[in-house]
């Protein structure tokens, strides 16, 4: 597998992850941002407790981020720059 290959694998896995952060932050966002909640079936109790929603946007920045980095690799687009004095 070439560098390009992979580069191009990786840069599909992390934003098939931000549509999944995405489509999950919206589904949390309807729900009115519930935290924790009890599930009472009849036959069992169980305490279901979703994500806190501030993490999941912090995280979803970060895919951001690393998208925006590999696509700048995969580009040539990354430079150092240096002062010209």
């Amino acid at each position: 597998m070439s560098t390009a290959d992979f580069m191009a694998g990786r840069i599909e896995a992390t934003k098939r992850a931000i549509i999944a952060y995405e489509d999950a932050i919206e589904a949390l966002g309807v729900a009115g941002g519930v935290e924790s909640y009890t599930l009472d079936t009849g036959q069992s109790v169980q305490k279901v407790t979703r994500t806190n929603l501030k993490e999941l946007n912090e995280l979803l920045s970060s895919l951001y981020n690393r998208l925006a980095t590999m696509c700048a690799r995969e580009n040539g687009s990354a430079a150092i720059v240096r002062p010209a004095f």
